[in-house]
């Protein structure tokens, strides 16, 4: 999180489901590059080897979301 604040000057937030504490959500606000962003996330993930860390059965996935325009 620290090397994306770094580069594209979004900082992140780190969740966790109230009731699930294995089920983690990163936060990312304001990104105004994402194609870019999402690429230089998936490196540091690739670099960090972010996928051993995963329980077994379990997958990361990349959601987007926006806001509704009225």
């Amino acid at each position: 999180m620290a090397a994306l604040e770094k580069e594209f000057r979004v900082s992140g937030r780190l969740l966790c489901a109230q009731n699930d504490a294995a089920l983690w959500m990163e936060v990312y606000e304001n990104v105004g590059a994402p194609v870019p962003f999402e690429a230089a996330l998936n490196n540091l993930l690739g670099e960090t080897r972010f996928a051993s860390w995963v329980a077994p059965g379990s997958t990361r996935r990349t959601e987007r979301f926006v806001a509704v325009v009225k």
